[in-house]
């Protein structure tokens, strides 16, 4: 089988619009969770969000570009655009057949969806727009990505809600790894971030109005965030003879259903997807030092990766550090994952650890080293980084560094 590394990374999100930026305020601690800006607001009674501010699509698409792309297909082509200059890989001949996109959504086109349905329902209105659809439908990005790099292969999206990046990029190595494909580009993306998007969370009573605080004592719920992540895959081989700047090596690679409840997270589910990982990555639990948290900052959830942790590490869980970047960005559900292995990344190239911000209160069910409000310097050799989504669905990703 082919090992397979990253060679190239992008990304927008609401701590910056490149993963310079982003590595950069990961390492300083910064929260890109800020008052929402959008159209009725006012009538949400959750108000925060990881909004990316700033963010001109004509700036980088042409008028008739924009007219065919959502505001998470721009996200996802800006942050492709940067990944593949990183990679320098160009897709072409028998290469270009054979390699695709593997991305992760849970919404989609849900700006889309929002100002079509107030277009009809509120204003009145008896059309829209021809290109709705094909703007709306999840596998848009896939799709113009696809186009735009000359990709040919397998290309799909998954929708796994939280975890859906981390299944794309899995699905995406055990593609490169078996060699049904050299390359492929791998991440998510979303912006939720609109009125009805916000307001059906709201539904479900988990939400935050105040800060996102991942295995603190005080925390009051989620953050939601947007952006998105993009990655380039590889073989070894092939990046060491085209002389590429390898970031990493994807190792495993583990998905599991706990098949018990819509919205509780299992324990059972949550370990067997990381033991999975770590035996497809043929690494021992002291080969890692550092797990990217699920880390909601709600109590189930962050109660019950703890203590998923603790039953897979065992004693060497003391000696792990273990944090959440979603205290930083947000929550970006189908995309949180690939944004969030940016971090896995700085630790294995730069040995630096991002905190868990906004943490005040130690959580006795959270008895982990959860690197508390200041990153810090460590070399570790192996880490993990966990997604576990509503419904039961797991997927963990295991790399070290090359």
């Amino acid at each position: 089988m082919n090992r397979v590394v990253i060679t190239g990374a992008g990304t927008v999100n609401a701590l910056g619009g490149n993963v310079q930026q982003t590595l950069e305020a990961m390492r300083e601690g910064c929260s890109g969770i800020s008052p929402l800006e959008f159209r009725d607001v006012d009538r949400l009674s959750v108000k925060i969000g990881g909004q990316v501010r700033g963010f001109d699509g004509a700036r980088h698409f042409n008028s008739q570009k924009i007219a065919l792309y959502d505001r998470f297909t721009q996200f996802t082509l800006v942050a492709a655009r940067e990944a593949m200059e990183q990679s320098g890989l160009i897709f072409s001949g028998e290469l270009a057949e054979t390699a695709g996109v593997v991305l992760g959504t849970a919404a989609g086109g849900i700006n889309t969806w929002d100002d079509n349905f107030r277009s009809v329902y509120e204003d009145g209105k008896n059309r829209v727009h021809p290109l709705v659809v094909p703007k709306l439908m999840n596998s848009a990005a896939t799709s113009h990505v696809s186009m735009e790099f000359n990709l040919q292969g397998p290309s799909l999206t998954v929708s796994t809600a939280c975890a859906s990046s981390n299944h794309a990029i899995g699905l995406a190595f055990q593609m490169v790894r078996s060699g049904m494909t050299r390359a492929m580009i791998a991440g998510g993306s979303e912006s939720m971030l609109t009125f009805g998007g916000i307001k059906a969370w709201e539904g479900l009573r988990v939400m935050s109005k105040s800060a996102c605080r991942p295995f603190s004592a005080n925390r009051s719920g989620m953050v939601q965030g947007e952006g998105a992540g993009v990655f380039v895959l590889e073989t070894y081989v092939d990046a060491k003879v085209r002389g590429a700047d390898i970031l990493a090596e994807i190792v495993g690679f583990s998905m599991t259903s706990d098949a018990s409840h819509i919205v509780m997270p299992s324990k059972h589910g949550a370990a067997r997807a990381m033991r999975g990982a770590l035996l497809d990555a043929k690494m021992d639990v002291t080969d890692v030092g550092y797990i990217n948290a699920h880390g909601t900052g709600t109590s189930a959830n962050d109660k019950t990766e703890c203590a998923a942790v603790v039953d897979v590490f065992g004693a060497h869980s003391d000696k792990l550090m273990i944090s959440s970047t979603k205290s930083m960005h947000g929550h970006l559900i189908g995309g949180t994952g690939a944004v969030e292995l940016l971090a896995c990344v700085m630790a294995l190239r730069d040995g630096v650890i991002a905190p868990t911000i906004g943490h005040e209160i130690a959580d006795p069910d959270c008895a982990l080293d959860v690197v508390p409000n200041i990153a810090r310097n460590a070399k570790v050799k192996g880490v993990v980084s966990n997604a576990f989504a509503f419904g039961g669905m797991n997927a963990v990703l295991a790399l070290k560094g090359v």
